[in-house]
């Protein structure tokens, strides 16, 4: 199957398209964009848009590169980076759903979702196999990790750890158990994040330091725990709290 652009669809020259997409009718692909294989672009989505940064010069040469798969759906707008020879990132197989936002310089994971109405502010990072619900809206800077479940109308601040679950605002209630079972995750790497979830939220003291004190005794072996324990070692924002009551979820049997 060949690329296809449907009628009343825009797609400026220059833009580069992979193998097999399908840009539906009255969809805008600008000159800035890098479409993977299998891309479709639904109805009015814009992509490549310029930034919605004042201080914005349109001569500079940026762009959005979206990864092989990637459905964007109606009204989505992913704006390009306001730095020069730089780009907004969609990973593959994501699925961003009818209006939702990414600002300039975000990077999204593969397998990423997006439900409908998300906003991402500039320069927001989302790990794989995240979900975030519908009407959930983050703050410039913040990192949400891997395989993280935002509840809708989430309003994120903070930035949020790996295989959590966070909702209203900033509030982490536990594992994303559900998700780290379809994914395959061990009986022990669950059981390894629950301990560090505990020892890194329910430990007096700055989180930065409980988790680099906890990673450095090596406590955790699995792979995933010491991710976990390594997201707090970076970031220019504060963390998402646990909501009082919360241990890191139940039994992950």
């Amino acid at each position: 199957m060949a690329t296809t652009i449907h009628p009343t669809a825009i797609v400026e020259p220059g833009a580069q398209l992979g193998a097999d997409c399908d840009i539906r009718a009255h969809a805008i692909v600008t000159r800035h964009c890098v479409l993977g294989d299998r891309v479709v672009v639904h109805p009015f989505a814009v992509i490549g848009g310029d930034p919605q940064y004042l201080k914005f010069d349109p001569a500079t040469a940026s762009g959005v590169r979206v990864g092989a798969g990637t459905v964007i759906r109606e009204h989505v707008t992913l704006n390009r980076s306001i730095h020069a020879d730089q780009a907004t990132v969609i990973g593959a197989n994501c699925f961003l759903m009818a209006a939702s936002h990414a600002g300039h310089d975000c990077i999204l994971g593969d397998h990423v979702v997006l439900a409908n109405g998300v906003l991402l502010a500039g320069h927001v990072t989302v790990g794989d196999h995240t979900f975030m619900g519908g009407g959930a809206a983050v703050h410039q800077f913040c990192r949400i990790g891997e395989s993280v479940m935002v509840a809708g109308h989430a309003s994120i601040t903070r930035d949020v750890p790996h295989f959590t679950m966070v909702a209203e605002r900033d509030d982490v209630i536990g594992f994303n158990l559900v998700g780290l079972k379809r994914r395959g995750f061990s009986r022990q790497a669950m059981a390894e994040l629950k301990a560090a979830f505990h020892a890194v939220y329910h430990t007096p003291g700055n989180i930065r330091e409980v988790a680099a004190r906890r990673l450095e005794a090596q406590r955790e072996t699995t792979p995933e725990a010491r991710r976990f324990l390594e997201f707090f070692a970076g970031g220019k924002r504060s963390f998402a709290r646990a909501r009082r009551g919360a241990d890191g979820g139940g039994d992950p049997a």
